[in-house]
């Protein structure tokens, strides 16, 4: 049984909400409630893809209320606020994180600019089906080929949420260029005529080279995206101590691909493990075989209907992002056996 506990927590999580094999106990103030299978090491997935169903004594649509927004989260720290996601490691989920969480501001009533920094292996405009409409990047705005509205696409699904590449495939960045054109294009989106916008998203390429110094130059929070092994938690660790030699303190994980079936078996660290040695979590996000189909199509998770469990995880997560809060989960009984960073290696 896994406690979790928040301030104030928005769906699909209640407060001090205490999941069960068979139960849910949960405030008077949301009804109904339904089981989140991956947060329960000691019950393994029974389907390959976590779809939400209704349970039998609920109706589908009294558990779609359950997924509208109590509230809309308020808004922590000045504007705008310059998030990088990173990770070090690369195949960690870094681009559908970033995509993901910048919708599911988008839908919270937020003005987002996502930023693909990843210079000649751009992704992020194919998890949100926008390639056939990125014209001109960064690189063009600084050269004077165009001006900086005609490189940010809007994402015609959701108006708020805009997306600008740094380069185009197979490219190689001018001499010269680095982190202070990033510090450039924050000062010129603050002072647009459209607005300043609410989040500035950089999803951060791989490696802790030049493309991670010049994403990481203008952000002031970060996102550590990780999976629960030893090699990802190893340069997530790494990555931890640069973004603080660089200024960055405001640091927050999200623990991803989690596998409570392999956790059970112990042949992957549970998310107590990972917080232990990284810190208290933005957000844990389950394994789903949804995620390729919805890369496939250009049609990020949390757009799907009806939701999965990795979408709704990615929603919180960014509720959590808005208020600057962090999630806590406890083990209040059948606690696993306590296991060291090197018994993974037969230590």
């Amino acid at each position: 049984m896994i406690l979790i506990q928040s301030n104030d927590l928005p769906h699909p999580w209640p407060l001090n909400a205490v999941f069960s094999n068979d139960d849910i106990s949960q405030t008077p103030a949301y009804q109904p409630q339904f089981i989140l299978p991956f947060l329960n090491p000691f019950k393994p997935f029974t389907s390959i893809t976590q779809t939400l169903k209704p349970s039998k004594s609920h109706s589908y649509s009294a558990i779609q209320s359950v997924l509208q927004w109590n509230r809309k989260p308020e808004l922590a720290g000045d504007t705008p606020r310059v998030v990088v996601i990173t990770s070090g490691k690369g195949g960690v989920g870094k681009t559908t994180t970033t995509a993901n969480v910048g919708l599911s501001l988008a839908r919270l009533g937020f003005s987002v600019v996502a930023i693909d920094a990843d210079v000649g292996l751009r992704n992020l405009d194919l998890l949100l089906g926008l390639e056939n409409r990125v014209n001109y990047t960064l690189v063009e705005v600084m050269n004077g080929d165009c001006r900086l509205d005609q490189a940010l696409v809007r994402d015609k699904r959701w108006s708020n949420f805009e997306l600008l590449c740094i380069s185009k495939p197979r490219s190689k960045l001018p001499l010269g260029f680095g982190g202070k054109a990033l510090v450039w294009l924050v000062e010129a989106l603050k002072t647009r005529p459209e607005g300043c916008p609410d989040f500035i998203i950089i999803d951060c390429p791989a490696g802790i080279d030049a493309g991670f110094i010049t994403a990481i130059t203008p952000a002031n929070e970060a996102v550590l995206v990780t999976t629960p092994d030893i090699t990802s938690l190893r340069d997530a660790d790494r990555v931890t101590g640069l973004l603080e030699c660089d200024g960055i303190r405001d640091i927050k994980m999200i623990v991803n691909r989690v596998r409570t079936d392999m956790i059970k078996g112990e042949d992957m660290m549970s998310v107590l493990d990972v917080q232990e040695m990284l810190g208290l979590a933005l957000g844990v996000i389950p394994e789903d075989s949804e995620v390729i189909r919805s890369t496939n199509r250009g049609y990020p998770l949390v757009l799907n209907k009806p939701p999965t469990l990795a979408g709704l995880a990615f929603e919180q997560a960014a509720w959590r992002l808005v208020e600057q809060d962090t999630m806590k989960a406890v083990m209040v009984e059948e606690e696993p056996k306590k296991r060291g960073f090197f018994s993974f290696f037969g230590g």
